[in-house]
């Protein structure tokens, strides 16, 4: 690979250290500092010579000793490489102090953070099942009309996708979400109300960085979603839990919270509840959005799955009946394509738009566009609504077989309500039962699940699991839950 780049190193033609020593010198340094792997192609000593400005003799004194010491080997007609097995110690006459890796740790303080954020999950461990929090199937992604897509973008006479566009997100791409949302959640929105991002976090760490200055009063659920607290942490928030039952988020909490001190935003998931799934009832939606405009609250709606709603029909959101312009929609197509396909937006009032375009500049000039434009080609030849109706009907089936396996393994140990929509199930675990152990002893039988304190705002959180259903089969979903009971603990 080496020698498809050009390799720079530094000699100094004044310096009364010879030049193949100083050339010799900088491989070893970059050697030990990993910059050059064992096995790596050292460039052809004309292309060295040429580069660096010097005879091509003194680079071939410099690949001699190299070999001699051990650092490097030589092959015919090949070239030379760094040795596979390199020398314990600095060679004899190359002396002076070598240079380390990057430093472990900087050289200055940093801020220090209360974030719960650790940088996104490991991979798993190759034969563990994941009940993850709700990720799709990367598997039924429609791969092959999005190569067919990208192709044509990218092969396209002006290759316009390939230079700086509008921060905003692609105009095509702005025009399609807002005639998608409109059709079929209920927005009135025009392109100009739209801002494409890359997923849904985006979207959330803009929208806080917009609305918020440090002490600002946010409630949320307190039970919920961690990486948009912690966007809402890092612009400054004070959050504040409110509880979450059977209906959803309990808006006369929100109610007496603001008869006590005032509330910028409220943060809330209402479509299903994030992580119990429950839909907020149409009553209290009425009087969330009637508090906020009385109040002049933002409310940041994420509509983080909405595509997945499998008995009767979907609630509308709130941004459909907002009409004093406080709700901030949030919603992503990741979950219906692929989680490694960063595309979210938000939806909000121009001027809030142009507020978060012009934030979004400072980090990330523009998004994808030959992804964004791919997009706007399946959407406009229907083929992003064929894979929402397929894996609509794939995923309810994994929801009933994950149902059904725990009903039949875990009955007696965990309570739930199937739910409506979504991508996971919510399960409560019986009180006698150390759902913490559950989840370690989980993880030794091949199978990981995450418990409800990883969701709480404070304290110990439900004694629950999450269970993401989609991204395994049903095959998979059962071993799972065998798996799980397997590793359930004594009661107490």
């Amino acid at each position: 690979m080496l020698r498809t780049w050009k390799l720079t190193l530094e000699v100094d033609p004044s310096s009364s250290v010879p030049l193949f020593v100083q050339l010799a010198r900088a491989v070893i340094r970059d050697i030990e500092r990993g910059r050059l792997s064992p096995g790596d192609a050292l460039p052809g000593t004309r292309a060295l010579a040429v580069s660096l400005g010097i005879h091509r003799n003194t680079v071939d004194a410099a690949y001699r000793e190299l070999v001699q010491q051990g650092w490097a080997c030589a092959e015919p007609s090949r070239g030379t490489f760094i040795s596979q097995s390199l020398p314990v110690a600095t060679p004899k006459g190359f002396g002076g102090s070598p240079r380390q890796r990057m430093p472990a740790r900087p050289g200055f303080s940093l801020p220090r953070e209360e974030l719960s954020l650790e940088g996104g999950a490991p991979a798993p461990k190759k034969g563990v099942l994941v009940f993850n929090d709700g990720a799709p199937d990367v598997r039924l992604a429609p791969a092959v009309a999005l190569s067919r897509a990208f192709r044509r973008v990218l092969m396209g006479r002006a290759r316009t996708a390939l230079g700086v566009g509008d921060a905003r997100g692609e105009p095509g791409l702005r025009e399609a979400l807002a005639g998608m949302l409109s059709r079929t959640r209920g927005l009135a929105a025009g392109a100009d109300d739209v801002l494409v991002t890359r997923g849904s976090q985006m979207a959330l760490f803009l929208v806080a960085r917009a609305l918020l200055r440090p002490g600002d009063v946010v409630a949320v659920e307190a039970l919920g979603y961690r990486p948009a607290w912690d966007a809402l942490r890092l612009a400054g928030a004070r959050l504040v839990g409110l509880p979450v039952d059977a209906q959803g988020m309990r808006v006369d909490a929100l109610q007496a919270l603001m008869a006590k001190q005032p509330v910028r935003a409220v943060y809330v998931t209402p479509h299903h509840q994030y992580p119990t799934t429950v839909t907020l009832t149409a009553a209290r939606r009425m009087e969330l959005l009637r508090l906020a405009t009385e109040a002049r609250v933002a409310v940041v709606e994420d509509d983080y799955d909405h595509e997945f709603h499998y008995e009767g029909r979907p609630v509308l959101p709130l941004a459909s009946s907002d009409r004093a312009g406080c709700v901030v929609y949030v919603g992503s197509l990741s979950k219906l394509v692929a989680p490694g396909l960063r595309l979210g937006y938000v939806v909000a009032p121009a001027p809030l738009v142009r507020t978060l375009s012009t934030l979004r500049t400072v980090v990330d000039r523009q998004g994808d566009a030959p992804l964004e434009r791919a997009m706007v080609e399946l959407l406009e030849e229907g083929e992003l609504q064929r894979h929402a109706r397929r894996a609509r009907r794939e995923y309810l089936t994994r929801r009933d077989a994950l149902a059904e396996a725990l009903h039949e393994a875990l009955g007696g140990s965990v309570d739930f309500e199937v739910p409506a929509g979504g991508l996971a199930l919510w399960a409560r675990v019986d009180e006698s039962l150390d759902v913490g152990a559950w989840a370690e002893r989980a993880a030794s039988h091949g199978v990981h699940v995450t418990p409800g304190h990883a969701f709480a705002l404070e304290g110990r959180g439900p004694a629950a699991f999450r269970l993401g259903f989609a991204s395994l089969t049903p095959q998979e979903l059962r071993e799972g839950v065998r798996r799980l009971a397997l590793a359930r603990p004594r009661r107490s």
